[in-house]
């Protein structure tokens, strides 16, 4: 009888042990719950203003309107100026922050020594991403446009642009480097290889996914802003195509923003185009981000 009673007892341990088990599977349920909804949270808004530009932006989108010059001040034509502007200012920055950001990645994780300054160094750089653009405006307004004499131009905008992403590209290309196991650098220089070897046929190999990722993410921003080049670039109204480095050039930012505030009785569809396409210019880099991750990552080893 004492024995039947504390096994049946709602205090014995086996009643205990079963509550304790239901506990945790409760709680990981309200946690998926909760991770579902911020999900969701964050891709309906986005996907609505996805589907809205599309909606209203797709009738407007002709050969005419990506190939030709804009007309009755910017009320009807086309964008391919602007196009052709952001497509220059996007390669002069990756030109500038590419090389130098790739070494100084390659500085920090492979020479420098891990301390106090190095990790002030990299606390810097990741601060510095996250710096707003409009700061990096006033920035190259005061350094290319004015200090160095370049003017408002194709140069001045371009450094702007890549001083702006190159925090993001050494912070990328640091992490790649930083995941390629040590083991790797150690078998190379027992074989014979020197330090630069090592790096050049065994570690940027390794690391080229992760590299060039952070390298496209950065030129998707670039092509996104319009702080920067507002103030170092950017026409409000320039038909004609640029003829040097040192002209200046419409670029899709800034336009979107002119004909959405600035030029009264602009149809609806030549905003909502111009918007699809900047759009589609920023996905279509991101996606190959993706693509090439993946690419890259098939081919490791490890």
């Amino acid at each position: 009888m004492n024995d039947t009673t504390v096994t049946d007892s709602p205090a014995s341990p086996a009643l205990k042990l079963k509550k304790r088990s239901r506990d945790p599977v409760l709680t990981q349920r309200l946690a998926f719950a909760f991770l579902f909804l911020s999900t969701l949270l964050i891709i309906v808004p986005v996907g609505l203003i996805i589907v809205i530009i599309v909606q209203k932006g797709l009738p407007g989108i002709t050969w005419q309107f990506l190939s030709d010059i804009p007309r009755q001040g910017m009320r009807s034509g086309g964008i391919f100026p602007a196009i052709l502007g952001t497509i220059y200012l996007v390669s002069g920055a990756i030109v500038f922050a590419l090389p130098i950001g790739l070494l100084s990645a390659v500085y920090l994780s492979e020479y420098a020594r891990g301390n106090f300054l190095t990790r002030l160094i990299k606390l810097a750089i990741v601060n510095l991403a996250g710096v707003p653009s409009v700061v990096y405006g006033l920035f190259g307004l005061a350094l290319f446009v004015t200090f160095f004499k370049f003017g408002a131009s194709i140069l001045s905008g371009a450094l702007t642009l890549g001083i702006m992403i190159l925090p993001i590209i050494i912070t990328a290309s640091l992490e790649a480097l930083e995941s390629v196991p040590q083991s790797f650098r150690e078998a190379s220089r027992s074989l014979g290889a020197s330090r630069w070897q090592t790096i050049r046929y065994v570690v940027l190999p390794n690391a080229i996914s992760g590299i060039i990722t952070g390298t496209i993410l950065g030129l998707g921003r670039a092509a996104g802003e319009t702080a920067p080049i507002l103030f170092t670039v950017a026409a409000f109204y320039l038909p004609q195509l640029p003829g040097s480095v040192f002209d200046q050039v419409m670029a899709l930012p800034y336009h979107l923003y002119v004909i959405s505030t600035q030029v009264p009785n602009v149809d609806e569809k030549i905003r909502y185009g111009t918007a699809l396409v900047l759009l589609a210019m920023v996905l279509f880099m991101n996606l190959a981000a993706v693509v090439i991750r993946c690419r890259f990552r098939k081919k490791k080893k490890w």
